[in-house]
């Protein structure tokens, strides 16, 4: 465990989002919601995901790594910078892309790589889980699931190595980055790759552009007769 020397809670993170062009994007969702809703839902994750991001006290900019351009061009209205995934050889690659771009305009910059599946997120949540990394030269924190990663945060002078991926849970950990608590960061973890994921994120509160669809992709989801729970009611943005 490498804890970085007089850390303060108060670091600026610059977030770097990985983007797959929305008609690749989400492709285990589109059991329970169809093929035409599955690239919308992925935008709207996305949008949720970047506007909770920037609403985040600790949080200077977010880019985000895509070859999209629908999701280039509303993301970036939301405030983010978009920067073409010129690699075009994965999740690990776009995310090293991303970080040597921001690297090579500020080296003092902190750095975090965020999934772009967490329709969820909360402002406050992201902050908790950022103001812990900002103890460490890497650190990260494992989804929902207990499985993957949906944060990996690299602080100042130290390179973010991402390795996403399946079991990166493992990964991260066996690289040195340590792991973050998972309590009262929720949102930040519940990232979507099913039906039954959406429906877990519609249970902690989903942000505006995902709330929009969700009664659709119940609807569909009935319709196509997928295993997923159902709400009893429709859900709500949430607060903060």
């Amino acid at each position: 465990m490498t804890k970085r020397k007089g850390a303060a809670t108060n670091t600026a993170w610059t977030l770097v989002i990985p983007l797959k062009p929305l008609a690749l994007a989400k492709s285990r969702l589109t059991a329970a919601a169809g093929e035409r809703l599955r690239p919308l839902l992925a935008l709207a994750f996305a949008q949720d995901t970047v506007s909770a991001a920037l609403a985040c006290d600790r949080v200077r900019d977010v880019v985000v790594v895509t070859d999209d351009p629908l999701a280039g061009s509303e993301l970036s209205r939301l405030g983010a910078r978009i920067l073409a995934d010129t690699p075009g050889a994965g999740l690990n690659a776009a995310l090293t892309h991303g970080a040597q771009r921001v690297r090579g305009e500020r080296p003092g910059s902190a750095l975090a790589a965020l999934n772009a599946d967490l329709p969820a997120l909360r402002p406050p949540e992201l902050q908790r889980a950022l103001d812990g990394a900002a103890t460490f030269c890497r650190s990260f924190l494992p989804d929902a699931a207990g499985i993957g990663t949906t944060l990996l945060c690299a602080t100042v002078g130290s390179a973010l190595g991402p390795s996403f991926g399946g079991p990166s849970r493992v990964r991260h950990g066996a690289s040195g980055a340590v792991e973050l608590p998972g309590v009262g960061v929720a949102s930040v973890r519940r990232d979507v790759d099913t039906g039954s994921d959406l429906s877990a994120a519609a249970r902690l509160g989903l942000g505006p552009h995902t709330a929009t669809l969700f009664p659709a992709f119940e609807r569909i989801a009935v319709a196509r007769g997928a295993d997923v729970p159902l709400l009893p009611k429709a859900p709500v943005a949430p607060e903060g």
